[in-house]
């Protein structure tokens, strides 16, 4: 089969690597329909992801078919489904909670272990989900959106309470589609004013706070001085992380659905008296990712809206090599490997 393969930092190739042998018990062999290209993909890409070893085949936002399945797993061949890239023990004490998105071994496609920027490959049956009439192209967006989805489902914010969502990346949109969906009044921060327009103009989100040094008195604008019931940092950024506690409501939540390596600091005081709620989202599980199927399915996802880019594996590695610089416009690219 054929294969992109990141050979080290700022290096893709095309390469013929053996297919994946039959399925062993539990497990089955896909044909790979379509893939996304995350940032964490551009960051491995450019040498910034610090936990990787080279060479990688990268991909873990992923729809495909069933070519075989193991002893056990009762899926027919040509069956479109969804995948989750998250490869959790299934012993550990995230995993006998019910959270294997926080497994302590996880495995994450893509990353830990080779991804799907291939033609096929082999995954457990229990990281299948159907694609419930999808297309496979609007399929391959479900992983990026469960995030956001995950995030706003960890908030345990209700209809009517007022939103932030900080950075209008994809990761962001998705946050602040789910946010709505979730009956909340969503008001997007950016440091970029063609990204809060695109967001208004593509997705309705029309209230908008360009970050800069007039954003607190923004946010006290916004909300009569009370500021916002659930903040989610979709930025990556530990300085924008660290001032979202500002921006929070007394009794309200903040969600970290980006991660940084380094420490995250705050004023206890200013976080004690609004007597918050910090939480950490991490990936997504099955309940996530049917929720989006099923909101893609309603229409509630505007996915042709999403996905700005497209190739194919033969074109991957010149394109994403180029999308790794030049994203004015660029949303979701979504690799079409077969279909």
């Amino acid at each position: 089969m054929k294969a992109v393969v990141c050979r080290e930092p700022g290096v893709l190739d095309i390469v013929e690597r053996p297919s994946p042998a039959a399925p062993a018990a539990g497990w089955v062999r896909l044909a790979v329909s379509h893939v996304g290209i995350c940032g964490t993909d551009y960051h491995i890409f450019e040498g910034k992801h610090p936990f990787l070893e080279y060479p990688r085949v990268m991909g873990h936002e992923i729809s495909a078919t069933v070519l075989e399945a193991g002893d056990g797993v009762d899926l027919a061949a040509g069956t479109p489904v969804i995948v989750n890239p998250y490869l959790s023990c299934g012993q550990c004490i995230a995993c006998r909670q019910g959270k294997p998105n926080c497994c302590t071994n996880i495995k994450v496609l893509g990353v830990h272990t080779d991804g799907a920027f291939c033609e096929e490959i082999s995954v457990p049956s229990g990281n299948l989900y159907p694609a419930k009439g999808l297309s496979l192209e609007a399929a391959a967006t479900t992983e990026f959106l469960a995030i956001g989805a995950h995030a706003v489902r960890r908030s345990m914010t209700g209809a009517g309470a007022r939103s932030l969502v900080i950075g209008a990346g994809p990761i962001g949109l998705g946050a602040a589609l789910f946010s709505r969906i979730a009956g909340h009044e969503v008001t997007l921060l950016d440091t970029s004013t063609e990204r809060l327009q695109m967001a208004s103009d593509r997705f309705g989100f029309t209230s908008g706070i360009v970050a800069n040094d007039q954003t607190a008195d923004a946010v006290k604008e916004k909300t009569n001085g009370d500021g916002f019931d659930v903040v989610f940092d979709a930025t990556g950024y530990g300085p924008s992380m660290e001032r979202a506690f500002s921006f929070v409501a007394h009794g309200g939540a903040l969600v970290l659905v980006s991660v940084v390596k380094d420490d995250i600091r705050f004023s206890d005081p200013e976080f004690h008296k609004r007597e918050m709620t910090l939480i950490g989202s991490r990936n997504a599980t099955r309940i996530d990712f049917e929720h989006v199927a099923d909101s893609i399915a309603k229409g509630l996802v505007p996915v042709e809206k999403l996905i700005t880019h497209r190739t194919t594996l033969a074109d991957a590695p010149r394109d994403l090599a180029r999308w790794a610089h030049e994203k004015n416009g660029l949303i979701k690219a979504v690799i079409r490997v077969g279909g």
